[in-house]
């Protein structure tokens, strides 16, 4: 198939690229957010009333700053939802370009696109795998850009440390880590602000690959 046949079937990624930029920006900016509360309720201590949970059902009144972590890690979860739809859109844009351009079928089927990043075990890898897979059948002559795996290994720190991405417990139970061990919160929420740096930097390296096909 000539390069002049592929062409028509390719479709602009700089909009989609600069959307899911605009989104990984927000939503690392609103996990470092999360991480200076972490911080200042370390430095606050617990009160002496304890923790805001105080069991059998009963919840004493929240300090103005526990109130103000459940604001900010609301916000963080509700920019990293709308961070995760710009991704996948651009991501889906990507994968149709690649195929394009290479007319090779994709290695992972369509619905791995939204279900690897929940299904557990496949997250681990086949994110990862769809986003070498796109820069593959792109450039096949080029290496894969080291911040992919930066990007990569930043996320699963951000995801099975527990506290991360993937935690399903209570804001008030992360108040109560924050007050007694500040650590490995720090760590899940740097770790994400990372991948969120390193998503951006592979974002515009992968676009810019797929923009020497195509008059944007």
């Amino acid at each position: 198939m000539s390069e002049n046949a592929i062409r028509p079937a390719l479709r602009t990624v700089r909009g989609s690229a600069t959307l899911a930029v605009v989104g990984l920006g927000l939503a690392g900016a609103a996990w470092a957010l999360r991480a200076v509360w972490d911080v200042r309720l370390a430095m606050a201590g617990e009160p002496a009333a304890g923790p805001p949970d105080q069991g059998e059902g009963r919840h004493r009144p929240l300090t103005a700053l526990e109130d103000g972590y459940h604001l900010v890690s609301t916000a963080a979860n509700l920019l990293t939802l709308l961070c995760a739809a710009l991704f996948i859109g651009w991501l889906w844009r990507m994968r149709d370009n690649a195929r394009a351009l290479s007319g090779e079928r994709p290695r992972y089927a369509g619905i791995w696109v939204y279900a690897s990043w929940v299904v557990p075990l496949a997250n681990l890898w086949i994110p990862r795998g769809i986003v070498a897979d796109i820069h593959r059948k792109s450039a096949p002559d080029r290496k894969l850009p080291a911040v992919v795996n930066v990007w990569w290994a930043l996320w699963l720190v951000g995801t099975v440390t527990g506290v991360g991405l993937m935690y399903d417990g209570d804001t008030d139970d992360l108040i109560v880590r924050a007050y007694h061990g500040v650590t490995t919160l720090l760590v899940a929420d740097l770790a994400v602000v990372g991948a969120a740096v390193a998503g951006i930097l592979m974002v515009r390296a992968l676009a810019a690959v797929q923009r020497v096909h195509m008059d944007d």
